[in-house]
């Protein structure tokens, strides 16, 4: 299977054909929400906007109940925040699952939460298998291969997933996708700490190449990387010629942001406005059944992540996303 038929399978039916999800379940009750994985500090800040007893109306419709703490069981920065993220999250009414089968039972939809990306394929198959519409926090999971996986089977199942990091919400990135004037390149940038056990972008990385990809959109053909202990820069090519640059800093503050180069002006990306626009996506998202981007586009932006770390390994020289789609099928 070539990459074109690739994202012809696994993008084209995602979304079509699927039972569609209202924010009130037909008893005129909330949804409910699970949340598997209470490693991460995006747990308690989505509970926090969705249970908030003084919540906007655009949350409405909509309750956590319950949660999953496991999550990463390896990685000592993630499972060490288990026990007060817990903490955190029982304050706002939700309920610990003792197992993941429990958790699902209890939840018409999910966000997947987990920060290590390894147990995702895991958690992704029995939220799949079980039917219910799911939200997939960065990293989808810690392989390109494992990701292609997911978006696969969740086609398969007819089940609607969505995942993105927050950073594509930062303030003007999406109004240049829709705007009149053409987007002719960009820059973007965010910390970008690497965690051994991924792929190195896919830890921190992801929320600068986010932002890339919401105002470049896909394309990407091709990627070269150059790295220091300090930065990165990673320089993307589209297939229209245009050009992506990403920059992950680790020792020094650089904050998140971007630059877009339009047909007509320069206009810079920001600032980030926290969690609130990405739970107001995902709660739409499970309300439709339809995912604001496509399998396509997420499949790209890992692909992508992982022909920089080819051109790492390669001292810098140019690698395909089609060379690397191929290995990971």
């Amino acid at each position: 299977m070539n990459r074109r038929q690739f994202m012809k399978t696994s993008g084209g039916g995602l979304g079509m054909g699927m039972i569609m999800h209202t924010g009130m379940a037909s008893t005129g009750r909330p949804l409910k929400v699970g949340i598997i994985g209470l490693d991460t500090s995006h747990s308690p800040a989505f509970v926090k906007i969705i249970n908030d007893p003084q919540a906007t109306a655009d949350v409405s419709g909509f309750r956590v109940v319950s949660a999953y703490p496991y999550g990463s069981r390896k990685i000592e920065s993630s499972y060490s925040r288990i026990p007060g993220y817990t903490e955190e999250v029982v304050k706002y009414g939700v309920k610990i699952s003792d197992s993941l089968e429990s958790l699902i039972d209890a939840s018409d939809v999910i966000m997947l939460e987990t920060n290590d990306g390894h147990p995702h394929l895991e958690q992704a198959m029995a939220v799949i298998k079980a039917g219910k519409p799911m939200f997939i926090d960065k990293p989808v999971a810690a392989s390109l291969k494992d990701v292609l996986t997911i978006y696969r089977e969740a086609a398969s199942h007819k089940v609607p997933v969505f995942s993105s990091s927050s950073l594509r919400y930062i303030k003007g990135a999406n109004e240049l996708r829709e705007g009149q004037d053409k987007v002719v390149g960009a820059n973007a940038w965010s910390p970008a700490h690497i965690e051994p056990s991924h792929p190195d972008l896919f830890w921190y990385g992801i929320h600068g190449i986010e932002i890339l990809f919401t105002v470049l959109g896909k394309g990407c053909i091709k990627v070269s990387r150059f790295h220091e202990n300090d930065t990165d820069v990673v320089v993307g090519t589209w297939s229209d010629g245009r050009i992506g640059v990403f920059r992950g800093g680790r020792s020094y503050r650089i904050g998140y942001g971007g630059t877009a180069f339009l047909q007509n002006e320069t206009i810079a990306l920001g600032p980030y406005e926290g969690y609130k626009p990405l739970v107001l996506e995902v709660l739409n998202f499970f309300r439709t059944g339809q995912s604001p981007v496509s399998a396509d586009e997420t499949i790209e932006i890992y692909a992508f992540m992982e022909a920089a770390d080819e051109s790492k390994r390669r001292g810098g020289a140019e690698v395909t996303l089609q060379e690397i789609i191929q290995k990971s099928l």
